[in-house]
């Protein structure tokens, strides 16, 4: 595996080394010892997927509140999603910017989505499966989130926006600490 910092602090897209031959391809999809010597986190407490039938759907800006927040490892297995995160960690000297990857069960690349961050995606075509592991089980009073269309961040999608959840519309304006 081949962990490449993205351009905000401590996110990483993590390409794989697969192994191909007469039979297909082999790879590993995660590893301890890499992880740990990489200095990520390397303990899932979680393993969730994903499913969206339709191009277009937006699920989305996802996180957890202290003390229940979490680590992401998001990997498409079916189809292509545009992959975004936005730095949330007031500490941060990349603090409130967001960067976006296309991940897809072509390329198998992940992404690495730090506590601290928010995350969502869009389908890029029918028919998508995403998972993710989860550093923490989900706490529904921590769970949080803010709008994919919030001015605060300007997140520019690809597509116009075909299915999306009422809470995930419906998530108050960001508020920058003052």
């Amino acid at each position: 595996m081949r962990f490449l910092p993205t351009l905000l602090g401590d996110a990483y897209r993590i390409e794989s080394d697969p192994i191909e031959d007469e039979r297909g391809r082999f790879e590993r999809s995660f590893c301890v010892r890499e992880f740990e010597a990489a200095g990520l986190h390397a303990s899932f407490a979680q393993h969730s997927q994903s499913w969206s039938a339709s191009k277009g759907t937006l699920r989305g800006m996802h996180f957890q509140n202290a003390p229940h927040g979490e680590i992401k490892l998001v990997r498409c297995l079916r189809g292509r999603i545009w992959d975004v995160i936005v730095d949330l960690r007031e500490t941060s000297s990349t603090f409130g910017r967001w960067q976006a990857f296309e991940l897809s069960s072509d390329n198998r690349d992940q992404l690495y989505v730090p506590e601290g961050f928010a995350h969502g995606f869009q389908t890029l075509c029918d028919d998508v499966e995403v998972g993710y592991m989860i550093s923490t089980p989900y706490e529904p009073k921590a769970a949080s989130g803010c709008r994919h269309d919030d001015p605060a961040f300007g997140i520019s999608w690809p597509l116009p926006v075909a299915a999306i959840s009422a809470r995930d519309k419906g998530w108050p304006d960001y508020r920058f600490p003052v």
